[in-house]
């Protein structure tokens, strides 16, 4: 779906799919972290769904259920200003006065754990992500509260605190599944990504995609080199290289509700076609699924082209919108990148996708490693713009 470029996306589902069929007969659509979803996108079910049934009420009369937090990350747009994200945002579209407003207020499974310091922990998210840290009046700035994580002050560091003795522990499935590195650009957790994959045994396998143009008369217009070049964010890389032992995570829908865009693997077998992995978390834990090369063609581009490749990237680190949905027992941030990069990520932001990354009931505030420049220290404790 087409949403930066078009100003009435539609949905591509035809009258006769079984996709159709299931939107007909079904009575609730549930929309999960729908915060992220762009207006136009609601917009253009709301319109499938009449034409689909026939029906001129909101939805064609089913009713949807949206969940999320607007206080986490919103829609991403490229070279974005504060407008636009907000013009993108749910609350700007004419269905929003619709929408009936319910609020969660207990977090249940910290509740159920009876534990006073994951209690704690969960107040003190709570705490920065809204805001109610007080701000130093002379610098602007706020601290996290004490004991709040343990810092590094290293992106090696980082690593060893989060993959301890990973070219051991690499084939532990519960290990892998349970931490990740969060970083604000593709390129951070690119990087970071090569240095913790490297530190497994074995060779690389590289697989390079196979990339053209939609249109045979534009091809001399986009050479293939200039096409091998592109690295459209939610898409694969020309040059994708993995190891057996690698935790990769999925970018399309290949079989729901097995093989979803978000899924997190580990690497088996890697062959010429096909990479065998094995799912590493959720209701399909431990089942070895095979992961084909597809076409992907990019709609939010002002031309169009193809590449064949595998539909995954490498998942050790991640960045914090892919972060979305994931449950994690021990968490790491490369913060100093937050700060540097030219999409500066509001620290109350961060700590409320934090508080839903860290609900698992293993989690421990001595579980939150982060790493920042040793200039972003004072006094012990480490600030932040609010």
């Amino acid at each position: 779906m087409n949403l930066l470029t078009v100003d009435r996306p539609t949905c591509t589902t035809t009258n006769n799919s079984a996709t159709a069929k299931l939107m007909r007969e079904c009575k609730i659509i549930i929309w999960d972290e729908c915060t992220m979803a762009h207006k136009l996108a609601l917009e253009a079910v709301d319109r499938t769904m009449k034409d689909l049934r026939g029906d001129s009420r909101r939805f064609g009369g089913a009713m949807i259920l949206l969940s999320g937090d607007f206080r986490q990350t919103l829609p991403v747009i490229p070279k974005f200003t504060a407008a636009d994200k907000m013009n993108a945002c749910l609350k700007s579209s004419f269905l929003w006065r619709h929408v009936k407003k319910l609020k969660l207020t207990t977090n249940m499974r910290v509740a159920l754990q009876n534990d006073p310091s994951a209690a704690e922990f969960s107040r003190q998210l709570l705490a920065l992500g809204n805001g109610h840290i007080p701000i130093d009046v002379l610098t602007g700035l706020i601290s996290f509260p004490a004991n709040f994580c343990e810092f590094t002050s290293s992106k090696e560091e980082l690593i060893t605190k989060l993959f301890p003795s990973i070219e051991v522990n690499y084939n532990n499935l519960d290990w892998m599944s349970e931490q990740a590195i969060l970083a604000a650009r593709n390129k951070d957790v690119d990087s970071l990504n090569f240095t913790i994959q490297s530190k497994i045994a074995g060779e690389f396998r590289s697989y390079k995609s196979v990339d053209s143009t939609t249109d045979e008369n534009e091809a001399v217009n986009y050479l293939t080199e200039f096409l091998n070049s592109l690295d459209v964010p939610g898409t694969p890389p020309h040059n994708l290289q993995v190891k057996v032992g690698s935790i990769i995570i999925m970018l399309r829908n290949l079989n729901p509700p097995k093989l979803c865009n978000g899924t997190r693997l580990s690497v088996k077998k890697l062959m010429n076609n096909v990479i065998q992995s094995t799912i590493i978390k959720g209701n399909f834990k431990r089942e070895e699924v095979l992961i084909p090369r597809i076409p992907i063609i990019p709609t939010d581009l002002p031309f169009q082209f193809k590449w064949i490749q595998f539909p995954v990237r490498l998942a050790s680190a991640m960045t914090v919108n892919k972060s979305q949905g994931q449950l994690l027992e021990v968490c790491g941030i490369n913060f100093h990148v937050f700060r540097t990069c030219s999409c500066t990520l509001p620290v109350r932001v961060l700590a409320n996708r934090l508080r839903c990354l860290f609900l698992h009931q293993k989690t421990k505030r001595k579980t939150l490693f982060i790493k920042m420049h040793s200039n972003d220290f004072c006094n012990n404790s480490f600030t932040w713009n609010s």
